[in-house]
C-alpha cells in the first residue's frame, strides 16, 4: 500500500467519524454537540488539510522501515506539527483533530513502516508498531498546553499518549469486538455507533474529565452503559440533548472510533 493510499483511508475515517449521526455531545449532521465553534463543515476542511501530512507520515514510516522503531518518533514530530498548523489554518484556529492527527499520523507511519518491510498490514500488527513508535512519548505528561494533558494530571492516566504507547488497547478490545457483534444484526452506522457507545462506557476521556470533571464524567459512563448492547436511534438523540445540557462533549472517544474506522480498512 502506497503512502498516497493510506493517507487517503485516514482522512476518509476523519470524515466518516464527523459524519456518523446521532452521536451524544459531539459534532454531527444532526447538529454540533456541546460546541458553539465548530460544525461537521469544519472537521470536513481539518480533514481534507491533514490528508498531506498523514502521507508525509507514512512515507517517513516507509523510510524508515528498517531503523529502529524507538528513534522514529523525532522525526515524525516536525510533520505532526505542521499538519497541526495546516489544520489550525483551515479551520480558523479552531482545534479539531489535534488528538486524532497524533493517533492517525502515528498509525500512519505504522502502515508505512509494515508496508516497505513486506509485512502483513492488519489491526493488530498496525497497532503493536504504532506502540513501539510512540516508546516514551506518555514521559511528555510533565508538559503542558492542552487540555488533555491538564485533565491527565489532574485525575490522573495518560490519555491518547497512553492510548498508543499501549498500543490502542481500547480500540482493539472494545470498539472493535462491539463493532463485529453489532454488525452480524446492524448496518455499519449502527455498529459503528455501538463501538462509540462501547469506548464512551469504558474509556476516561481527558475531554469530559477537562469540561465535566469525574462526576461528569461517570454520568456519561452510566449512561452509555444503559445504552449497550445496541442503542436505539431515539435513545442516542436523547442522550445527546442531555449531553449538549451539561456540556460534556467524549472527544477522546470520537478520536479512538476514527481510528477503529481506519483499522477496519486493513481487517481480513
Amino acid at each position: 500500500m502506497t503512502p498516497a493510499e493510506i493517507a487517503l483511508l485516514a482522512r476518509q475515517a476523519l470524515e466518516e467519524e464527523v459524519l456518523l449521526t446521532p452521536k451524544p455531545g459531539l459534532v454531527d449532521r444532526r447538529n454540533t454537540g456541546a460546541h458553539t465553534d465548530m460544525d461537521a463543515d469544519t472537521f470536513l476542511r481539518s480533514a481534507a488539510a491533514l490528508e498531506p501530512f498523514f502521507e508525509r507520515l507514512a512515507q517517513a514510516g516507509a523510510e524508515t522501515a528498517f531503523l529502529a522503531a524507538d528513534g522514529i518518533l523525532p522525526l515524525l514530530r516536525p510533520v505532526g506539527l505542521a499538519g497541526e498548523e495546516a489544520m489550525y489554518r483551515a479551520t480558523g484556529g479552531i482545534n479539531t483533530h489535534k488528538g486524532a492527527l497524533f493517533s492517525m499520523g502515528l498509525l500512519c507511519a505504522a502502515a508505512g513502516r509494515l508496508s516497505a518491510s513486506d509485512r502483513v498490514v492488519v489491526p493488530d500488527a498496525l497497532c503493536k508498531t504504532a506502540a513501539e513508535l510512540a516508546s516514551g512519548v506518555s514521559a511528555e505528561l510533565s508538559g503542558s498546553g492542552t487540555h488533555g494533558l491538564d485533565a491527565c494530571r489532574r485525575y490522573g492516566g495518560r490519555g491518547v499518549r497512553g492510548e498508543a504507547e499501549d498500543g490502542f488497547p481500547s480500540v482493539l478490545e472494545l470498539a472493535l469486538p462491539a463493532y463485529r457483534t453489532a454488525r452480524k444484526t446492524r448496518s455499519h452506522e449502527e455498529a459503528a455507533l455501538c463501538a462509540l457507545l462501547a469506548l464512551t462506557a469504558q474509556v476516561d476521556d481527558t475531554t469530559v474529565l477537562h469540561r465535566a470533571g469525574r462526576e461528569g464524567l461517570c454520568w456519561l459512563q452510566e449512561q452509555a452503559k444503559s445504552l449497550l448492547p445496541v442503542p436505539e436511534k431515539e435513545a442516542l438523540e436523547a442522550l445527546d440533548d442531555r449531553c449538549i445540557a451539561r456540556n460534556i462533549s467524549p472527544g477522546g472517544c470520537a478520536d479512538l472510533l476514527a481510528v477503529m474506522l481506519f483499522l477496519l480498512h486493513f481487517s481480513r
